[in-house]
């Protein structure tokens, strides 16, 4: 692929042009299309403004493209997906680009980015059976499955992130596959497995985590457990990059400002920073120095840069989205991927308070926060309990969260 169109999709007879992407000796380019640039969205404001002419990719150790299409690529799960079904269509994926893979994904993408000319797939709302997509998902992670079903790579090629899932529609207890425009009645949903890294019961954990942290004050999705015919539950999130049919388009923070999310070099500083200097929004601030506080406290230390994204609504403004993979994680070498006024070891009160004075916010606010988040993670049992985590998961947790609170006393 030397050449690809990208578009804006707002719904299926509602698309415009936004420009071109072209490969050329192994460098990408972008140029925006003349009829976007007269009335422009700013799309991404930092590394790809709305101007006329060839913008070249020069951060090469930020990766392969612009971050605003990087956003719609897989990584993790997606792209071993993608590998393996296309090596046993007899594809040499290492001489693959980028724009190869983007034409592959097409407008099975997150957001609202999709991409042509794409190349073709069947279009199938097939009833899913959650049972053995996960039993296949464990399969390939584990090495002893090489095929990739099709249904599996529809579903489960686009979404980013490590851990196995894929992209659902849900009608009550129906499930169909969800990578594409759904039929009247259904809802956009991502649904995730279970895999050898997490905890057995992964999934409720992550159900118990997002009742804890709505009721921290957290703007959540709709989440639910789906429950398999062999018993087993999966964790689900209502999509908020979908409502209905109409797409939305989403940026996550690290491909914003292009910074690699498999290196730890960010910190909540700059993340602070770039919501009020993005949203010009004081209450979005606030909204972002809670999920922090949060994630210190609930010991979520997976919180890189693609861990938090925004949103451009229908009066494009940015807002941040609400939030997504809030979960126990011990973190790179077991501290914050985002340290805390310096601090990612054991952040606690006096770092948080620092930080969030420098980024603007009052002392009144700061501390409303954090009583707020402590008041809901030391009911950490309680939302345990409802998502059935097993005791022995519950007490382990609960040891790293009371240490976490003891740090804010």
């Amino acid at each position: 692929m030397k050449e690809l169109n990208v578009f804006f999709y707002r719904t299926k007879n509602d698309k415009f042009i936004v420009g071109k992407l072209a490969r050329f000796r192994n460098k990408i380019y972008f140029e925006y299309d003349p009829s976007f640039l007269a009335n422009p969205l700013w799309l991404s404001p930092y590394k790809l403004p709305p101007e006329p002419g060839l913008h070249e990719h020069k951060e090469t150790k930020f990766g392969p493209i612009f971050g605003l299409f990087d956003d719609s690529l897989p990584d993790g799960w997606g792209l071993l997906l993608m590998d393996r079904f296309l090596r046993n269509r007899g594809i040499d994926v290492d001489r693959l680009s980028v724009l190869d893979r983007l034409a592959f994904l097409g407008k099975s993408t997150m957001g609202a980015l999709t991409y042509e000319p794409a190349v073709k797939h069947k279009k199938n709302d097939t009833l899913i059976d959650l049972q053995s997509l996960a039993e296949q998902s464990g399969q390939i992670i584990e090495g002893h499955s090489t095929d990739v079903l099709p249904v599996l790579m529809r579903t489960g090629g686009s979404p980013g992130g490590a851990r196995p899932k894929i992209l659902a529609g849900v009608n009550k207890d129906t499930i169909i596959s969800g990578e594409d425009d759904l039929p009247e009645n259904y809802e956009h949903w991502i649904i995730k497995f279970n895999s050898k890294n997490n905890f057995q019961d992964s999934g409720a954990v992550e159900y118990a985590y997002s009742l804890m942290a709505k009721n921290a004050g957290i703007i959540m999705p709709e989440t639910r457990l789906f429950k398999a015919g062999s018993g087993d539950h999966f964790f689900g999130v209502k999509r908020f990059d979908r409502k209905e049919n109409q797409r939305y388009h989403v940026h996550t923070f690290g491909n914003l400002i292009h910074s690699n999310f498999r290196i730890p070099d960010c910190n909540y500083g700059t993340f602070l920073k770039v919501v009020l200097d993005l949203t010009k929004n004081h209450q979005e601030l606030i909204k972002g120095f809670r999920q922090m506080v949060f994630n210190i406290m609930a010991n979520n230390r997976d919180d890189h840069v693609k861990n938090f994204a925004f949103m451009m609504d229908a009066s494009r403004e940015w807002l941040l989205t609400p939030a997504y993979d809030l979960t126990y994680a011990k973190g790179p070498g077991g501290e914050h991927s985002m340290d805390v006024s310096g601090e990612g070891l054991s952040p606690g009160r006096p770092a948080v308070i620092q930080l969030g004075r420098k980024s603007g916010l009052s002392t009144t606010e700061i501390n409303h926060s954090i009583e707020q988040v402590m008041t809901a993670v030391k009911k950490w049992p309680e939302y345990a309990h409802i998502a059935g985590v097993t005791e022995k998961t519950m007490n382990y947790i609960q040891k790293r969260m009371n240490r976490n609170i003891s740090l804010f006393l």
